[in-house]
């Protein structure tokens, strides 16, 4: 992977699209991911985005921001402004199209930078959204974050399944990441699973069981419409579909939602979001 460190000009980014209705910011604290080659980058929709990627294939680099602290405290105060003014409250979602706890934090601690940044200019809310069990590194943070803000994490575990028949293994295994949400939530930090997308679920009694121990709720998502397109055209051009329909076709569509979310809603009575307003942290 080619690593390289910039000075970013902007790190708070006004959302739109599949956001909009979520929060009012968007916020990475790097560019590129280093989870792009493990499962959850297989049908990444940040993939397809030349912006972002700028023709480098998504896995193989990562920005790091490391002014990103800095620039948050620079840019705090017209950001809240407008976000109160033109949306209700500032609200951040941490992060769309990285993740805040890759392995290279441990070297870079940017994410760090910018949720201490934040005790000191603290949005109104703050979503936390993370692939991996090291959603848990910063608890002591978290704990005086909750103390300022709405604030929340979101952990994604999209299967019950480690890995699909084909693809590369996720980035940290669905017990690991069960583990980190449950030790979050017995610290009194609410905590959020996201199942999303939604991948072919081996047992879903089980799996939901397991979610609502560890979690205060659950948000589910198919690729259709939730990778930002309405068809889920940007997943069918990913090697994600043919893995899928390996092991249960009717995963492809949208009813297999409706499914899921019947058997997560006997299980999790007033917990479980769908789509964007799941994500927003409304819930039936």
């Amino acid at each position: 992977m080619q690593i390289s460190e910039t000075k970013a000009k902007s790190i708070l980014t006004r959302s739109t699209g599949y956001l909009r209705d979520v929060c009012s910011h968007s916020l990475q604290p790097y560019r590129g991911c280093s989870f792009g080659r493990a499962l959850c980058g297989v049908g990444c929709y940040v993939q397809h985005n030349p912006w972002l990627t700028r023709g480098e294939e998504w896995g193989s680099f990562l920005e790091v921001k490391k002014n990103a602290a800095e620039l948050y405290g620079q840019q705090h105060a017209k950001e809240s402004s407008w976000a109160r003014r033109n949306r209700g409250n500032f609200s951040i979602f941490m992060s769309s199209s990285t993740d805040p706890f890759l392995p290279h934090e441990d070297r870079f601690r940017i994410s760090q930078g910018l949720l201490r940044a934040m005790l000191e200019n603290a949005p109104d809310s703050l979503i936390l959204q993370s692939h991996s069990h090291r959603a848990g590194m910063y608890s002591e943070l978290y704990l005086q974050l909750a103390q300022t803000c709405e604030f929340r994490i979101h952990i994604s575990i999209e299967s019950d399944r480690d890995r699909l028949p084909g693809l590369p293994a996720a980035a940290s295994s669905v017990a690991s990441r069960l583990r980190s949400a449950q030790a979050l939530r017995r610290l009194g930090l609410q905590v959020v699973i996201t199942v999303a997308p939604l991948l072919p679920i081996n047992d879903p009694c089980d799996f939901f069981g397991r979610i609502a121990e560890s979690a205060d709720a659950v948000v589910l998502d198919h690729f259709v419409g939730g990778d930002g397109s309405k068809t889920g055209s940007r997943t069918l051009r990913t090697k994600l579909p043919a893995a899928i329909e390996s092991l249960d076709s009717d995963c492809l569509e949208l009813s297999y939602l409706d499914r899921m979310r019947e058997v997560a809603e006997r299980i999790m009575p007033g917990r479980v979001g769908v789509g964007s307003a799941g994500f927003a942290g409304r819930y039936s």
